[in-house]
């Protein structure tokens, strides 16, 4: 049996939930009462995590499930190294910023910068995502650096910004400017690509499985081919779970090679 937090009514909550460093690797050294004690931070005050929610079960098996209303909790799984949390519902941002190791899986919606500068591990989330998805920590120039991010729904602007390696994949639409800055790595987009993709792009692959309306200028025309590497990634990427990888379009690709003002070694891959 995992442990179990149990969200208090959203009109009794704080505003905002500080759950950093509550992670499933940390919590299973210890016994209950010490859980219940753990310091958190709500509404900028601090106090413990038993006055904010319900705790039960057994952390010695490193399974964390959130059930009810997380949509303002923040932090949740930022930092994991390993174990598994599991939220019945939406979540707050910032949820596996940094995360090394381990899974997130999220039945509802995703806040803003989710899964930024992730390093290793999975993020599963069955609704949409924020802005900032896999993408660079404010202040940062570096975005996700490795692990597989799937997001079922939509994501918002940003997503996969200064991406170093890693595969984020949107099952709906993005907002303006996805992959901006992207070093390396593979965004896929299954819905509509907002304005400006791949926008001062050096490396790495944004591959949209619908044709954008418009690509920016400073990306050249390149091939119309068949890339090798895409049904190696589509298979993958069912292998994850993500569903429009079954449906996507056998070919041919056309390329565009960007951004040439960052030196033009990314590429954009769209159905001809």
């Amino acid at each position: 049996m995992p442990l179990i937090l149990t969200a208090a009514a959203v009109g009794t909550a704080p505003r905002s939930i500080d759950l950093q460093g509550i992670l499933p690797e940390r919590l299973a050294a210890l016994d209950m009462a010490a859980i219940e004690r753990l310091p958190i931070r709500a509404d900028g005050r601090q106090c413990a995590l038993a006055d904010l929610f319900g705790v039960t079960g057994d952390a010695g098996v490193e399974v964390l499930e959130c059930r009810g209303d997380f949509s303002r909790v923040h932090h949740l799984a930022a930092g994991m190294t390993r174990g598994h949390v599991r939220v019945r519902g939406p979540v707050g941002r910032h949820a596996a910023a940094a995360m090394a190791g381990g899974r997130l899986d999220v039945e509802g919606d995703a806040g803003d910068f989710l899964a930024a500068e992730l390093a290793g591990g999975e993020v599963h989330v069955a609704g949409a995502a924020g802005d900032n998805a896999a993408a660079a920590l404010a202040g940062s120039t570096i975005g996700m650096r490795g692990g597989v991010v799937i997001v079922a729904g939509a994501a918002g602007s940003l997503a996969g910004a200064r991406m170093r390696r890693g595969l984020l994949a949107i099952g709906g639409g993005c907002g303006t400017a996805a992959a901006f800055e992207m070093r390396a790595g593979t965004v896929v987009v299954a819905g509509p690509v907002g304005e400006q993709p791949g926008l001062a792009m050096r490396r790495g692959s944004l591959v949209a499985l619908t044709r954008p309306d418009r690509v920016p200028a400073t990306f050249r025309s390149g091939a119309t081919w068949q890339p090798a590497f895409l049904p190696l990634l589509f298979r993958r990427l069912q292998r994850a779970g993500f569903g429009p990888a079954a449906a996507a379009p056998r070919g041919p690709w056309r390329q565009w090679h960007g951004d040439i003002l960052a030196g033009g070694g990314g590429e954009i891959l769209a159905p001809a």
